[in-house]
């Protein structure tokens, strides 16, 4: 129950923060402002360290969804940047072919943005994997919310219970890394699914 709990609620929080951070890159590469006024909460939550939002954030929260705001506030500036990057990046020859040809968004989308913008999202998704993890435990062992790997890991150290401190963390490297090569095989599928339609 408690490798469920922390799985659903860490991958929540990673879920929402790429869909997030991938919708307002493409926002803010189309309306300048909205970049502008992101710009200082990304490089904020770039700059502070995990402890220091898990406890200012226990401040509004409760604890049992500690885990999803902490994994979000990680994943969300990484691929946020990393897709942004890849708009600032793109051909201007293609975009500039798209005008002469006045193709609808949807083609430019789904032939243009998404070729051009999908090797940055991958790379961040990779990033943001392993580091969404990290964060989501740590916050589970500073709020330790029931039935949690958190909570199991705090009670490992009080009670000086090496072997289960051991066995926990196998346990989230063993999730992370075949949750991580899951997802991005998963999305090197939809990939090679869009070439062949194309």
């Amino acid at each position: 129950m408690s490798i469920l709990l922390s799985f659903l609620k860490i991958i929540g929080g990673f879920l929402l923060g790429i869909t997030a951070g991938t919708l307002l890159a493409g926002l803010s590469a189309r309306f300048r402002w909205i970049g502008d006024l992101l710009e200082p909460f990304v490089q904020t939550v770039k700059a502070i360290p995990v402890a220091s939002f898990v406890i200012l954030v226990l401040i509004w929260i409760p604890s049992r969804n500690l885990s999803i705001v902490i994994t979000f506030l990680m994943v969300f500036p990484i691929i946020y940047t990393n897709v942004c990057n890849g708009l600032g990046s793109m051909d201007s020859q293609l975009l500039e072919m798209a005008e002469v040809f006045r193709l609808s968004p949807l083609i430019r989308i789904r032939y243009i943005y998404v070729s051009q913008v999908l090797p940055f999202f991958r790379a961040g998704c990779s990033l943001a994997l392993g580091l969404c993890w990290k964060a989501g435990v740590a916050a589970e062992v500073i709020g330790i919310p029931d039935h949690s790997i958190g909570e199991k890991l705090y009670e490992a150290k009080i009670y000086l219970n090496t072997p289960d401190l051991f066995a926990w963390t196998l346990v989230i490297i063993i999730i992370s890394v075949v949750f991580e090569k899951v997802f991005l095989k998963v999305i090197d599928g939809i990939v090679g699914i869009l070439e062949r339609m194309g």
